[in-house]
C-alpha cells in the first residue's frame, strides 16, 4: 500500500473525528464557565477574549491517542500501521497535556488573572517528563542522534544527547507555549512544523512516525475550526505544552533536531523577544534605576499588535514567514 494515501486518510480522519466532537466539548465547556483569564495589561482588543472556552487543547489530542491506540491495537491481529515507536511521542503528548489541562484548572479555580500552576513546579514536572523522554530516545529506541545538513553519515553525541534532547523537548514546549496568544497562531504554526517533520520522515522512510505527525496535522486543522478569529475555543496550556515538547520529540527522532529552530522559527522568535525584554528591563533597572523596554510588549506578537497591525495580519504574516521557513528547513536536508 502507498504511504500517501494512507497519510493523507489518517489526516482526514482526525480532522473529520475533532470537527466533530468540537461542538458537544464547547457547550460542555461553556456549561461549566471554563472561561479563559485575560492579561489587563495587553492590548485592549483582547478583552473581548474573556470568557471564551479554554483547554481547547483535548480537541486535539484525544482524537490522535484513539487513533493512534486503534492502529497499534491491529498489531494483534497481523496487521501494522504503526510502530510501537510512536507510542514514545504519543507519551509526551498526552503526559504535558495533563501539566497543561491541571495548569489550566488551578487557574480557573483561582479565579485569578494569569494563575494556574506555580512556574518553579511546572518547570520541575517538565523537566522530569522530558528526561524520562530523552531516556527512552537515547536506550530504547532506534533513532539517528544528528543529521547535520550537507554532511553525510549520523554523528553520536554521546552523554551528551539527554541533556541536549532535555533542552529541546521543554525549550519548545514553553516556546510553543508562549506563542500561543492570538487566535489560530499556536495552531497553523505547529500544524506547518508537523506537516515538515512528516514530510522528512516520509523521506527517512520512517512511515509510522509521519503517519503519527500528519494525524496531528488533521487534529490541529479540526481545533483550528473552531479556533480561527474570532476564537470560539482557546487552545490553553494543555495544547500549547504538549504540542511543543512532541515537536521536539519528533524532531529528535528523525535526528534532524538542528533543523527545529529554522521550522519553528515563529516560537523561536517569540521566545527570545521574551528573553531579550526581560533580561533588558532588569538590566536597565539595575544600572539606571528606571526598567526600559525594546518592545512594546513581549511576546513579540504582541509587540506588532501595538504598532497598529490587527490580530489576523500578525497571525497570517507569521504564519507566510514560518511557512516559508519550514519550506527552506525540508529543503536543507536535500543539500
Amino acid at each position: 500500500m502507498s504511504q500517501t494515501p494512507m497519510i493523507v486518510a489518517l489526516a482526514g480522519l482526525t480532522f473529520m473525528l475533532t470537527v466533530i466532537w468540537g461542538t458537544p466539548l464547547l457547550r460542555v465547556l461553556r456549561y461549566f464557565k471554563v472561561g479563559k483569564a485575560i492579561r489587563m495589561d495587553g492590548p485592549q482588543r483582547h478583552v473581548t477574549k474573556m470568557g471564551t472556552p479554554t483547554m481547547g487543547g483535548v480537541l486535539i489530542v484525544l482524537p490522535v491517542v484513539l487513533i493512534t491506540i486503534l492502529l497499534n491495537a491491529s498489531r494483534m491481529i497481523g496487521f501494522t500501521l504503526l510502530g510501537r515507536s510512536v507510542l514514545l511521542p504519543l507519551g509526551v503528548l498526552v503526559s504535558f497535556a495533563m501539566i497543561g489541562a491541571f495548569d489550566d484548572w488551578q487557574g480557573l479555580r483561582n479565579r485569578r488573572q494569569e494563575g494556574g500552576m506555580r512556574p518553579r513546579t511546572k518547570f520541575a514536572l517538565q523537566v522530569v517528563l522530558a528526561l524520562l523522554a530523552a531516556i527512552g530516545l537515547r536506550y530504547f529506541l532506534d533513532v539517528p542522534e544528528l543529521y547535520i545538513p550537507g554532511v553525510k553519515g549520523v554523528f553520536s553525541l554521546g552523554v551528551f544527547y539527554i541533556p541536549v534532547a532535555v533542552f529541546w523537548i521543554v525549550g519548545f514546549s514553553n516556546a510553543v507555549n508562549l506563542t500561543d496568544g492570538l487566535d489560530g497562531l499556536a495552531g497553523l504554526i505547529s500544524a506547518t512544523a508537523f506537516a515538515s517533520y512528516g514530510g522528512i520522515a516520509l523521506l527517512q522512510e520512517q512511515y509510522y512516525l509521519s503517519r503519527f505527525c500528519f494525524a496531528l496535522v488533521g487534529a490541529i486543522f479540526g481545533f483550528l475550526w473552531f479556533n480561527v478569529h474570532p476564537a470560539e475555543l482557546i487552545m490553553g496550556d494543555t495544547g500549547s505544552l504538549s504540542l511543543g515538547a512532541t515537536l521536539a520529540v519528533v524532531a529528535l527522532m528523525t535526528g534532524q533536531w538542528v533543523l527545529l529552530p529554522l521550522i519553528a522559527i515563529v516560537p523561536v522568535s517569540v521566545t527570545l523577544s521574551v528573553i531579550i525584554q526581560t533580561s533588558y528591563f532588569k538590566y536597565t533597572r539595575w544600572r539606571y534605576g528606571v526598567g526600559k523596554r525594546v518592545f512594546k510588549m513581549a511576546p513579540l506578537h504582541h509587540h506588532f499588535e501595538l504598532i497598529g497591525w490587527s490580530e489576523t495580519q500578525v497571525v497570517q504574516r507569521f504564519w507566510l514567514i514560518s511557512l516559508l521557513a519550514a519550506m527552506l528547513g525540508v529543503g536543507l536536508i536535500f543539500v
